[in-house]
């Protein structure tokens, strides 16, 4: 498959060095910096192009012509845009896909309509972080809340605690703890590893857990892995562009929410905004103005700054003085791995969210939903099979005649708009809505292969 990507900033630099390490993925990129381009050539292997995206001309060098997916991730949405127009009008590309962030274009759906901007497929990543960070906030005591299967199927990641039902357990009495609520554990990581899963697997204390289930029993599998969580009552926001903003409107209904903004004219602002948030003109770093707000009693802190240092810094500083739960928004990978040490609970990675809604428009097969997850090394997709059975490596097999390869399980299957939690012995059906967990995202091009009917 042939894509092109425009823009080789954070967002297009992983997309590219994740499309470009699947076998099937022939991938050009576009940039106006020559640099960008050079640092992303030595490390994969693209081909690219030095040049405005909007241009016809820069688009045509780069092989629009025979292109299957453009993906533009320009800083402009606006020429994200004209690109994804000129690539319609004059080259006819198959599919378009446009990062769009101004919510003044997002909030008029019609824009997007067939026949009019010519964008096949949108992103806001500023509002799918929020949209991340909103899930978080509202499970306590978990690090990944992803949905499947429009909204009836939960994938929740949580650390195993002292107390938990099932902590010291081996994983077979999952069902004896709830014989009505049908629940798969998908993954265990123990440190930072993951490790095979059986009948008589004990989890423990510390460990990664990655369970799936229907919406409505997630809550009681929570309760079987960690002792209740307090209720989230107050929250602290430290930044108020526009994730910040975004983040405070949702939360503001259901809870306490103080934004910190250190920009005078930008704090000015979300105050006029923002209905029931309290926006405070400061620095989220300064220890004094934190202990002046009583951090010690706030239960969520997030650093959503520009800042990732300053994001990183301000969270450690709200834990330490007492908050409960702290997150910060990284670009960087290596900062991901303060988690592991537990310095901040959470690492919220825009790339790695953003990556799994741009998947899953660009995978082969009827991919509906693609989650990127453990800062990109683990993933978990939702696909659905086509018959006839005949013609099909999965259709009319049992799971456990599945070739999958090393770290794929299917944990679930959506038919008919029922969720069924997969089994050795379940069989798959034509049109069922299969979701796969891969621990090594490595063999994703051995999973689409497998699932994609010849």
């Amino acid at each position: 498959m042939k894509v092109l990507i425009l823009g080789a900033g954070q967002v297009g630099h992983s997309v590219a060095y994740q499309l470009a390490h699947e076998a099937a993925n022939e991938v050009t990129v576009v940039d106006i910096n020559e640099e960008l381009l050079r640092d992303l050539q030595g490390r994969i292997d693209v081909r690219t192009v030095t040049g405005n995206a909007a241009f016809p001309s820069v688009l045509e060098a780069a092989g629009v012509a025979d292109t299957d997916i453009l993906v533009a991730l320009t800083s402009s949405d606006e020429v994200n845009m004209v690109a994804c127009r000129i690539a319609q009008t004059l080259f006819h590309t198959p599919k378009k896909i446009a990062r769009i962030r101004a919510p003044e274009y997002t909030l008029h759906p019609r824009l997007f309509a067939e026949g009019a901007l010519a964008v096949d497929a949108w992103i806001s990543p500023e509002q799918l972080v929020t949209e991340h960070i909103e899930r978080l906030v509202h499970n306590p005591g978990t690090f990944q809340v992803v949905d499947f299967a429009d909204g009836r199927v939960r994938l929740v990641g949580m650390l195993a605690r002292r107390g938990g039902l099932l902590v010291g357990q081996q994983l077979r009495t999952l069902r004896d703890h709830m014989p009505n609520a049908d629940a798969r554990i998908a993954a265990i990581y123990r440190a930072s590893r993951p490790i095979d899963l059986e009948g008589d697997t004990v989890v423990q204390e510390g460990d990664e857990i990655f369970f799936i289930a229907a919406r409505d029993y997630i809550r009681r599998v929570m309760s079987e892995l960690q002792r209740d969580e307090d209720r989230v009552r107050k929250v602290v926001i430290a930044g108020g562009g526009n994730i910040g903003q975004r983040l405070a409107r949702r939360l503001e209904k259901d809870y306490q929410v103080k934004l910190i903004e250190r920009d005078p004219r930008r704090a000015r602002r979300a105050a006029e905004q923002l209905e029931n948030t309290i926006v405070l003109h400061g620095d989220a770093q300064d220890e004094a103005l934190l202990i002046e707000e009583n951090i010690d009693s706030t239960d969520v802190f997030v650093g959503v700054t520009n800042s990732e240092e300053a994001n990183v810094l301000s969270a450690m500083l709200a834990k330490r003085l007492g908050t409960r739960r702290v997150m910060a928004l990284v670009n960087r990978p290596s900062y991901g791995e303060l988690m592991e040490n537990r310095s901040i609970d959470i690492a919220i990675s825009p790339q790695t969210i953003t990556m799994g809604s741009l998947l899953a428009h660009v995978r082969r097969g009827d991919v509906v939903r693609v989650h990127s997850l453990r800062l990109g090394s683990a993933e978990a997709l939702e696909t659905v099979v086509h018959g006839p059975e005949e013609r099909s490596r999965v259709v009319g097999r049992r799971i456990e005649e599945l070739n999958l390869p090393f770290g794929a399980r299917v944990v679930t299957l959506v038919r008919n708009e029922k969720v069924i939690i997969a089994h050795h012995d379940t069989r798959i059906e034509a049109e069922d809505h299969v979701i796969v967990f891969l621990t090594d995202r490595r063999q994703i091009d051995a999973v689409q292969r497998l699932f994609h009917s010849p």
